[in-house]
């Protein structure tokens, strides 16, 4: 139930989300053609990536709630590791777009109506700031909604410093500010898609998620009674929320096995946020060959 209940916050979130960024979209965009602003297009075209990236994680939130069925038998729920993988490349090409026409204005760069600059990313202010507040509590254990979190957030103060640079546009004259802010923002959105590209990358080679300490699981699993060896331990994102681990352990006994198994499934799952766990006991030390050194 609570999870339900999490995933429709979640989802009315997006809703309120992406009606707010799309109505500024076409406000900053009409503004910026309309001012010879290229860095109020540029934040615009920012802003529309953005609501793409909201509705792919949208539609992967929805996706992973769908069950699973013979050829996918986790669901959907790896859809949000996807999600934040595309978000991600997006978020490159666009850069690239907007370090390559701010190159070209700075070269040449022509007058801007500063108050109509203000004034919209004044707006920008308001609306990147409320909607990065309608992600904050989720993006503490989702990186889907992270990305959306620190998209939104960055906006935010990228807006600021477009506010900043029409004040300054105002009082110098110097029009070169312009493409210089748009610049920065490309440089800004580069910095938080980093990050974004190397935890989808981890998650997309089924790399241990950040938020698991796999020693730490590993020793765990040591200390149990009875455990005299641990081998063949993975531990994977399912999704960008769930994660599964698999492993064989060696037991001097099978005695309680299945008191055992329960016990530790829910020492498993309530201290290392395992969501799937899959333990395979094998009586005896097994002597086999591995080239994984890491335990």
């Amino acid at each position: 139930m609570a999870h339900r209940h999490q995933v429709k916050q979640e989802t009315g979130a997006f809703k309120i989300g992406v009606a707010l960024n799309t109505i500024f979209i076409v406000l900053e965009a009409s503004y910026g053609f309309a001012s010879g602003s290229l860095a109020l297009v540029a934040d615009a075209g920012h802003n529309l990536s953005d609501v793409l990236g909201l509705l792919i994680s949208w539609l992967a939130i929805w996706l992973g709630q769908k069950s699973a069925n013979a050829k996918y038998t986790y669901g959907y729920k790896s859809s949000s590791i996807l999600a934040a993988l595309f978000n991600a490349v997006f978020l490159l090409v666009a850069i690239g777009a907007i370090s390559i026409e701010a190159v070209q204005r700075l070269a040449n760069p022509g007058p801007v109506a500063e108050w109509d600059v203000i004034i919209v990313a004044a707006i920008g202010i308001v609306i990147n700031g409320a909607t990065a507040l309608l992600f904050m509590k989720g993006q503490q254990h989702d990186i889907n909604i992270k990305g959306a979190f620190l998209h939104m957030a960055a906006d935010a103060g990228v807006s600021v410093g477009v506010v900043l640079a029409g004040f300054v546009i105002l009082k110098t004259g110097w029009f070169w500010i312009d493409p210089v802010v748009s610049l920065l923002i490309a440089v800004i959105i580069l910095i938080g898609t980093w990050g974004l590209l190397r935890d989808a990358m981890d998650y997309s080679l089924e790399a241990v998620p950040n938020n698991v300490d796999r020693q730490a699981i590993y020793d765990y699993l040591m200390s149990r009674p009875t455990v005299n060896q641990v081998h063949d331990l993975h531990i994977w994102g399912m999704s960008t929320t769930e994660t599964a681990m698999t492993v064989h352990l060696c037991r001097n006994t099978l005695d309680r096995n299945n008191e055992f198994l329960e016990k530790l499934n829910e020492q498993l799952s309530t201290n290392y946020n395992l969501t799937h766990i899959t333990i395979q006991i094998e009586l005896g030390k097994v002597e086999y060959e591995t080239t994984d050194d890491s335990i």
